[in-house]
Order: C-alpha cells, then sequence, then structure tokens
C-alpha cells in the first residue's frame, strides 16, 4: 500500500490571539515575532491514518509540503511519526497561493511520484480553515474522494470509510486510488518517540521547484490564484447595558417585557 499524506506548516493555532493582529493596508495577518510554526493538526491525524493503515499491513508513506523557507524541524514530524520520505515543494513561487492553486501544485506533484494507492489530506487546514484542497487535488487527478473520515478499513483494492455527518455518520466504499481527508473525530495523532526523532533528523527530504514538477509558475501560487480576498478584518463588537427600573419587582418585569417588546425580541 504506497500512501501519500499533504501536509502544512502554520502559525500554531494555539497561539494566543494578542499575537496576531491585522494590517487593513496590506490586507494581510501579521503574526507577533517568536510565534511557532507547526503542523496543522488534522494534518498530523491524516499522517496517523496513513501510518495505522501502515500498522495493519505494511506499506510506504510519502508526506509532501509546499511552501518557501520551510523550517525543517516542523515539516520533518511526519518523518519522526514514522512516514518514510518527506518531499518538499519550495520555492517563492508557491507562496500565496489560494485553494486551488495550492491543489494544482500538489497534484502535479503527486502525479510525478507515480505510484499511489491513498493519498491522504487533514479535513482543512488549522489557519484558513477552507476544507477545500483535498478535494481539489482529487478533482485534478480524476480520482474519487472522501471527505470527513473519521474510520477507515482498507480491503483489497477498495477502502470502507466511516464519513461524519451532522447527525452522526455514514459508510462509504470506495475503490482505489482515491483521495480521503480526515476528521479530528479520526483520533489523536500520535507522538515521535526518540527512535522515530533520531531517524528524522538524520533523512534529508527530497526538495523539487515548479520546473521539477512540469508547472508553470503562473498557475500556482500568488499568480496562479483564481480568488481574491476582498478584505480581512477583525470584527468590532459592541454592547450596551440598560438598567429595567421600578418601583416593585412585578412593575419592573412588566417594564422589562415592554422593552423587549419594543426591541422585537419578544
Amino acid at each position: 500500500m504506497n500512501m501519500i499524506v499533504c501536509v502544512k506548516q502554520i502559525v500554531d493555532p494555539e497561539a494566543p490571539s494578542a499575537k496576531f493582529t491585522v494590517d487593513p493596508f496590506g490586507n494581510e495577518m501579521v503574526v507577533a515575532v517568536g510565534v511557532a510554526q507547526v503542523i496543522s493538526p488534522y494534518d498530523e491525524q491524516a499522517v496517523e491514518a496513513a501510518l495505522r493503515i501502515k500498522d495493519a499491513q505494511g506499506g510506504k508513506i510519502t508526506a509532501i509540503s509546499l511552501g518557501n523557507n520551510l523550517i525543517r524541524n516542523v515539516v520533518k514530524k511526519p518523518l519522526s511519526m514514522g512516514a518514510d520520505e518527506l518531499i518538499l515543494l519550495e520555492d517563492q513561487a508557491f507562496v500565496g497561493g489560494d485553494s486551488w492553486s495550492t491543489a494544482y501544485a500538489l497534484a502535479m506533484a503527486i502525479k510525478k511520484i507515480g505510484a499511489y494507492d491513498l493519498i491522504f489530506c487533514g479535513r482543512q487546514a488549522a489557519d484558513w480553515d477552507a476544507g477545500q484542497v483535498g478535494s481539489g487535488i482529487a478533482e485534478i487527478l480524476g480520482h474519487p474522494s472522501v471527505t470527513l473520515a473519521k474510520k477507515i478499513d482498507i480491503m483489497d483494492d477498495k477502502a470502507m470509510v466511516e464519513r461524519v455527518t451532522d447527525d452522526g455518520y455514514e459508510v462509504i466504499e470506495v475503490c482505489l486510488p482515491a483521495l480521503i481527508t480526515v476528521s479530528n473525530e479520526f483520533g489523536e495523532a500520535r507522538l515521535p518517540d526518540i527512535r522515530g526523532i533520531n531517524i528524522a533528523t538524520r533523512k534529508q527530504p527530497t526538495v523539487w521547484t515548479p520546473a521539477d514538477i512540469g508547472v508553470d509558475v503562473s498557475q500556482i501560487g500568488a499568480a496562479g490564484r483564481r480568488t481574491k480576498l476582498v478584505k480581512i478584518f477583525q470584527p468590532v463588537r459592541e454592547g450596551k447595558c440598560e438598567i429595567v427600573e421600578g418601583e416593585t419587582p412585578e412593575e419592573s418585569a412588566v417594564n422589562l417585557f415592554l422593552k423587549l417588546r419594543e426591541a422585537k425580541i419578544l
């Protein structure tokens, strides 16, 4: 079983909100110096899904990540968890993409890898929460996809997937090769052990540029965006308090009722 897992390096989503500000002129989020970079937690669960299949029936796991100036100690985490190889799409041209241009670049890299049975992604990235890249990769490659998986069983050339729904889950059978996005209901990802960390430290990733995967730079990163970010802002929340009084508790209750009816709450 050959498996590919797409992982994304992001700013730690557990960092305090005070560490983030909005630049209204540049229309971008500004992160304070010193905030840690991590692998998106949903993507760690995607790695865990591949590892459980490998534990049960063997196979090979290739992790792939996209960006520029990626922090090796961060993006090597799939290796320390038990993945076999790490491929980095690393070039300034990959930066600033939207869901489509990111999915396109990853799909072209996966096509270059060639031999695979399953592609895993997290249900969404824990920074923008769009949840579109996985489905985009499947569409570009022409494979079936199942989103929001909470359990995966492999039987010959098929996968049986329990998929999270609003009121429970549904079971879907899909032929391989296929792409599956893994939801947080799948369970916690394992922690790297000392042996895994030592292996990851010694193993060097394979680095590919746009030319290596045969893509035009006009189709990836910021140049390949098909969506436009109109505005990014912090919501302004305002509130006011009005004391409803009366000579007696009963009169106060009547006055409160009249105020609520006036405001069309009742």
